[in-house]
């Protein structure tokens, strides 16, 4: 019985190092494309003409207000972010949804720079997997 619980105790320190791992993960990552994210806010308030739309597009906005909306969603990722490294617990949940949310804006802003867009809603889905699937033992 002895062996069998030493075993449990390594397997549950192993996994909940491996959670902690995703946990920071996220939290790089989500500062890494809030920053990046916001730089490309600054992009549409300070140079209208580097992004161009296609016509007849849904969601056309005017490269100004594409650019607050950046700046602010990737300034809001940034500091939740610093909160899941930071390991509180509230900060998972608010990193899921503004993750999510950074996803959907990226969707709506494709037809303005699809390359960037889609990298972004990439890291983005791999951040709300890392944040969904840490379990932190000790909440």
């Amino acid at each position: 019985m002895t062996n069998q619980t030493t075993a449990q105790a390594n397997q549950s320190s192993h996994s909940s190092g491996a959670a902690h791992g995703f946990a920071v993960f996220a939290g790089v990552i989500m500062i890494m494309a809030g920053a990046f994210q916001a730089i490309a806010g600054l992009v549409g308030l300070f140079a209208n003409e580097f992004y161009v739309a296609t016509r007849n597009y849904l969601f056309q906005f005017d490269a100004t207000s594409w650019g607050v909306i950046h700046l602010l969603v990737g300034l809001l990722v940034l500091f939740a972010g610093f909160a899941v490294i930071s390991g509180k617990s509230w900060a998972r949940m608010l990193g899921i949804v503004l993750v999510g949310l950074s996803a959907l804006t990226n969707f709506t802003w494709i037809p303005y720079y699809p390359f960037w867009a889609l990298l972004i809603i990439a890291l983005d889905v791999v951040v709300i997997w890392a944040l969904a699937v840490y379990h932190n033992p000790n909440s």
